[in-house]
């Protein structure tokens, strides 16, 4: 089998999910849009996949056996600094959240959750990827004088605000970016100030 040399290699999708039907969905799924993947039950064995192989974007379920989520997020932040993740949780808590955003989360999705919200939040990590890349020592240190987004709330308006740039102003594709309606979008649009 030969391979296109003039295209970059996938992203590598590590899926980190206790319940089987999950992670074979998405394993069947996630290929088709664009991504390698693999799949482990506990975050033990995430951490010996990317030990092997590493992945560039983690889909983490917060519920596991032994090590939480929350607990392996903090790991891989802590070893694969570069790498992004999403996290999809049965449940979601203030508390939860906040931790999540301290350690620069992606995206928090909540199941069940939309195939597509997930294969948005995959593009938003795969854009999040492209740009860390350029750039890792010039983002941490503009990390360092830049304040993060407190709230669920702020990190949505953040996501908004960059996808509408991204569009020049067009808000049809901005909104077909972010999975929302044009109306929804309109409405975020009129909370945040901006009135056209």
């Amino acid at each position: 089998m030969t391979h296109d040399l003039s295209n970059p290699r996938r992203p590598r999708v590590l899926v980190v999910d206790d319940e089987p039907r999950i992670r074979s969905l998405l394993s069947d799924v996630i290929p088709d849009m664009g991504f390698d993947v693999t799949a482990a039950r506990t975050a033990e064995e995430a951490i010996r996949a990317m030990e092997q192989s590493p992945a560039d974007i983690a889909i983490l379920d917060l519920q596991l056996p032994v090590m939480q989520g929350m607990d392996l997020f903090s790991h891989l932040r802590e070893r694969w600094p570069g790498m992004q993740v999403i996290v999809m949780t049965g449940f979601g808590d203030l508390a939860t959240a906040r931790a999540a955003i301290q350690l620069d989360v992606v995206d928090f999705l909540t199941k069940p959750c939309h195939l597509r919200d997930i294969e948005v939040a995959l593009d938003r990590a795969r854009r999040r990827l492209s740009r860390s890349t350029t750039s890792v020592a010039l983002t941490s240190a503009e990390g360092q004088n830049e304040s993060k987004p407190t709230t669920l709330a702020d990190v949505e308006k953040q996501q908004i605000l960059d996808a509408l740039a991204r569009h020049n102003g067009n808000r049809t594709k901005t909104a077909v970016e972010l999975g929302i309606s044009r109306r929804t979008l309109h409405y975020r649009l009129r909370e945040y100030g901006m009135k056209r």
